[in-house]
């Protein structure tokens, strides 16, 4: 029997528990859309050696990396299931220049900005990665542009991330809730097996480059000195990979702004926002070391920003010490 046939699938949990508590069925619709592309995603990666998928397709996006053979196929697979939902309007993504509009009219839509591959630089080596997740809502009668794509962090409506490593693992967040699911490999279906995450009060790790130590300024150097003092490293260089294992048994996070990046590394729009309302959502919080990330107004849509999320006390004691207030 199916390890999922004996827990509450991802179907059913939308079904039941979202309409209980008034989620719109077009929101339900894109967290399909979300599931069904992670699983064809998660044939991809653990294939990806036997299938000759792995290498670069030698061409640059417009992050100005080299784009990963699957960074390019995760990217096309999520367009095309989110585009074939019925029910989102544009589809921002990392990996692409410009936003998809989606054709025809779709007056419930949403707009969702992804990450489809985090960590693609660990995929040869079998190291945990991940997709990542915001979504909004279309506003009332809003003829959907590229400035639609352009909204506060604190606008979405969920957010969600997909972990690809010993476990295939989808966390959804809305307003006060976040929820895992695990996919079963035999039949296909997510099962909740992570209901009402909270970050735990204790924070044993912090997650952090220190190989970046000799770029930071003063302030953020103290800062970091501060956290190892405090707590056990683990920094595994997926985003998605170290945000997981914080949120489950609690930790910070952080990329902060450098002399060399004074703008910082991660995505606003495709990483921070996204991880900002799950970690948010399950009691922590998220800053650039000076201004809350959900509050942000972006202005560019591939916009770069620090980032330093995870247990909320000490994310502020972090902030505190980098911003000197």
């Amino acid at each position: 029997m199916p390890v999922a046939e004996t827990r509450t699938t991802l179907q059913e949990y939308l079904a039941s528990e979202w309409r209980e508590k008034g989620q719109d069925q077009g929101l339900g619709a894109v967290i399909m859309a979300i599931a069904e592309g992670s699983r064809r995603i998660q044939l991809q990666v653990q294939q990806a050696s036997l299938a000759d998928v792995l290498g670069s397709t030698g061409e640059t996006n417009v992050q100005g990396e080299i784009v990963q053979r699957l960074d390019a196929a995760s990217s096309d697979i999520f367009v095309e299931t989110l585009s074939q939902s019925g029910h989102v309007a544009a589809i921002g993504c990392e990996e692409i220049e410009d936003p998809v509009i989606v054709k025809g009219e779709v007056a419930d839509g949403y707009i969702v900005l992804m990450d489809p591959l985090d960590g693609s630089s660990n995929i040869d080596v079998a190291v945990s990665i991940g997709s990542i997740f915001g979504i909004w809502q279309k506003r009332p009668d809003e003829t959907v542009n590229d400035d639609s794509l352009l909204r506060l962090g604190n606008e979405q409506v969920a957010a969600a991330y997909v972990v690809y490593g010993s476990s295939t693992v989808l966390v959804i967040a809305t307003k006060d809730n976040v929820c895992g699911f695990t996919l079963d490999p035999e039949s296909g279906s997510f099962a909740v097996t992570h209901p009402n995450i909270r970050i735990p009060a204790e924070c044993p790790y912090y997650s952090t480059n220190e190989g970046n130590n000799k770029v930071l300024d003063e302030s953020t150097r103290k800062a970091i000195t501060l956290l190892r003092d405090k707590y056990s490293q683990r920094y595994v260089g997926s985003l998605v990979a170290d945000f997981h294992r914080n949120l489950l048994k609690g930790g910070i996070f952080a990329y902060p702004a450098d002399v060399n990046r004074t703008d910082g590394r991660l995505r606003l729009m495709y990483e921070a926002n996204p991880l900002g309302y799950v970690a948010e959502q399950a009691g922590g919080a998220a800053s650039t070391g000076y201004q809350r990330i959900l509050d942000i107004v972006p202005k560019q849509l591939h916009q770069r920003t620090p980032l330093i999320l995870g247990n909320k006390d000490v994310v502020e004691e972090t902030v505190s010490v980098i911003s000197g207030s």
